[in-house]
């Protein structure tokens, strides 16, 4: 039995990376928080009736949120060596350690769970800048915390920032780490991460104590009535407004969630403000992007959809970049150099609806090249537009094309078809990717 929360996610994503079958139940009928945990049988298995707990098909019980995940995951997540496996458990407890005391201390006020105390909230700050600043040094030349692939110290500092980046890490207070932000960003828009936590929106302004929020979530404490201060009037209380009363109190206690735990409050941000439309600035445009991204996905490319693209395109609402990887260097295996393009696409995930991208790998094993082509909303190379779009742009020159010059015309045919003499490549086509 699992509740969702961010500690129960570390257990449900290593299931993700390990193939471990996962049954969570975390609502009624089958798990109802405050209840369930505190009933004879599941005390029984769990005597400290903390959430999350697991039990196996086999009658295996385990609480403690780090030993599920551990249990859960495979050899590669746990560390496949006795040195890398220690630097797991590092980071695991550094998480625990580390981030989850001053991240609980700043970050459960703004959910309406904790007090607020202006002393407290102050030097939580300066520890988490502490704790991101170690982080930030070594990840300056790391893509994960322990050796090259996601391991379970990544899913375990991941989960334990996640209200952070989520509630109070605002694009200001979080632009001096910028290996930390590019390493989150990466690690939630795996697959396996994002199929546990879905979309995650990071903070776009800091998040603020609300008293009236915390005055609804307490428990309300009941004046004493006149009868037990031993008035005059004592006992005289009309029977309607004792059950309007009683009705009232019900409502309330239905309606305030449980504030053990960080974990419980999820609900607190469904009424988070939208983040404001990078593009709300620009002119309405009359070439609809949806429509051709349909007709390329459908049709055939060189009769169909490049033709389409050149008589309904924009040229005031809309340029035409190509964009080439800086460091051909350094690329190596083919597959490493797809997960590159890979990821680029993920991160910009919310750049989709005002743009379209072919982005080729070039060449072979040791000796190839990334370059591709990029329509975007404006005349302006979108990546500006959006802090949470910079991570990867800076590694490619960008170039604006002239969409009425054989150039352009030429490289567009050729990219959107993955097919063509690429003359300005000198190496042959290896594998294409699409941004739509």
């Amino acid at each position: 039995v699992t509740g969702e929360n961010w500690r129960a996610y570390k257990a449900q994503i290593a299931a993700q990376y390990s193939g471990a079958r996962l049954k969570v139940a975390s609502s009624p009928p089958a798990f109802t928080f405050g209840q369930t945990n505190r009933s004879p049988a599941f005390l029984s298995n769990f005597p400290l009736g903390k959430v999350p707990a697991y039990q196996g098909d086999d009658g295996f019980c385990l609480f403690e949120s780090n030993a599920i995940a551990h249990y859960l995951s495979n050899d590669a997540l746990r560390g496949s060596t006795p040195q890398t496996s220690a630097q797991v458990l590092q980071w695991v407890s550094f998480a625990d350690s580390e981030v989850i005391p001053p991240a609980s201390a700043w970050v459960f006020p703004t959910l309406g769970i904790m007090q607020f105390n202006k002393q407290a909230t102050e030097q939580a700050k300066e520890e988490v800048k502490r704790v991101l600043a170690v982080l930030n040094q070594h990840l300056n030349t790391r893509t994960f915390l322990v050796e090259e692939r996601v391991s379970l110290a990544d899913i375990t500092v991941v989960c334990s920032l996640l209200w952070l980046y989520k509630q109070v890490l605002e694009p200001a207070f979080r632009q001096p780490y910028p290996n930390v932000n590019r390493w989150f960003v990466t690690c939630i828009n795996q697959p396996q991460f994002k199929a546990v936590l879905g979309e995650v929106k990071l903070c776009e302004k800091m998040a603020q104590f609300d008293a009236k929020k915390f005055a609804e979530i307490q428990p309300k404490k009941e004046t004493l009535s006149k009868k037990e201060k031993g008035g005059k009037d004592a006992g005289k209380q009309q029977p309607q407004q004792q059950q309007e009363k009683k009705e009232k109190k019900k409502e309330e206690k239905k309606a305030a969630p449980p504030a053990e735990e960080l974990d419980e409050c999820e609900a607190a941000l469904a009424s988070e403000p939208k983040t404001k439309d990078p593009f709300a600035h620009l002119p309405k445009s009359s070439f609809v992007m949806d429509e051709f991204k349909r007709k390329y996905s459908n049709e055939d490319t060189l009769t169909v959809a490049v033709p389409h693209f050149w008589e309904n395109f924009d040229r005031e609402g809309y340029s035409i970049w190509y964009g080439e990887y800086r460091f051909p260097e350094e690329l190596a295996m083919t597959f490493m150099s797809c997960n590159l393009i890979t990821g680029m696409f993920q991160r910009l995930d919310k750049l989709r609806k005002n743009a379209f991208a072919s982005v080729i790998l070039f060449g072979t094993n040791n000796n190839s090249s990334i370059s591709g082509i990029w329509v975007f909303r404006g005349q302006d190379l979108a990546f500006n537009l959006s802090e949470d779009w910079q991570i990867d742009y800076e590694s490619y020159s960008w170039r604006k094309l002239d969409v009425d010059s054989e150039e352009c015309k030429t490289m567009v045919k050729e990219y959107f078809a993955w097919e063509g003499e690429f003359k300005h490549v000198g190496k042959p086509f290896n594998q294409g990717k699409i941004f739509k």
